[in-house]
């Protein structure tokens, strides 16, 4: 009695294929709906919680305020109690921080996702020897976001010094939820950027778009834009936020280049 074998069909590469231009639009379509799904749940989230996340955006301001002398924060630091207190002066304003706080929070919470839908979008388009960087590329980009934001966070409390301290002893600090929630959000986005940036060197690299000699070749260029991108995107502008940026982004300039470089010899040993 003969036995029947029954093969598996084999599934068809997307990068072997052309794909029309309605398929690309659905393709986009269909990223975009999941990556909004995972914000939307993300908010949720952090509405949900939302006065522990405000108590622990204000930790760096109250630090400042319990480290100097009381009248140094002015109206905004109760002595009694040692807290912090931001002022709304829009009746408006509280729910549109929450919704906005919600949403900044959610797209952190859903960053995993939303660097899967990305890279799930141009797999089609590389080879397959490419396509095998994505855990790397996905997971690396996460954690050097992360790390960028806690920088961020860490060195807010010297960047609220150095702009208290810059307004004048006349001047009573009265923050507005708003405004403090802006600065928080674009310090810790501009460091998480700023620290994804080595990244797409590596990827770039990686798919033969560049090549470490010539990044190497241009090292003093790149140190000296790389202070001018930290000064431009630092939300602050104050001297410590822009050395803790700049100064980690060259580091990671460098080992992007030794990560390339040794891939590169890799592959010249595997040719051989």
């Amino acid at each position: 009695m003969s036995r029947l074998r029954f093969r598996r069909k084999q599934q068809p590469d997307p990068a072997s294929e052309q794909m029309t231009l309605m398929e690309h639009l659905a393709e986009l379509r269909m990223r975009i709906i999941r990556s909004a799904l995972a914000i939307v749940i993300g908010s949720i989230l952090v509405i949900a919680f939302y006065d522990t996340v405000m108590g622990w955006l204000l930790e760096p301001y109250g630090d400042l305020c319990r480290r100097q002398e009381p009248e140094y924060c002015g109206r905004s630091f109760d002595e009694a109690t040692g807290e912090v207190m931001l002022f709304n002066p829009d009746p408006i304003e509280g729910f549109s921080t929450r919704l906005r706080i919600g949403f900044y929070g959610g797209i952190v919470l859903a960053l995993p996702v939303l660097l899967w839908q990305l890279w799930k979008f141009i797999v089609p388009a590389l080879h397959k020897s490419e396509k095998r960087y994505a855990l790397g590329f996905v997971s690396s980009s996460i954690v050097l976001f992360l790390a960028g934001g806690f920088i961020a966070f860490t060195t807010l409390e010297r960047a609220l010094e150095f702009l208290i301290s810059w307004a004048g002893e006349d001047v009573d600090p009265l923050f507005q939820v708003q405004a403090y929630v802006r600065l928080v959000t674009l310090m810790v986005v501009a460091f998480g950027v700023g620290f994804t940036i080595p990244v797409m060197l590596v990827f770039l690299q990686l798919i033969g778009v560049v090549t470490p000699q010539t990044l190497l070749g241009g090292w003093r260029y790149a140190i000296v834009g790389t202070f001018f991108v930290a000064a431009a995107i630092t939300p602050s502008g104050d001297p410590i936020s822009l050395l803790a940026l700049s100064v980690p982004m060259v580091i990671l300039f460098f080992v992007a280049i030794l990560i390339g470089r040794l891939a590169q010899r890799r592959r010249q040993r595997a040719e051989a």
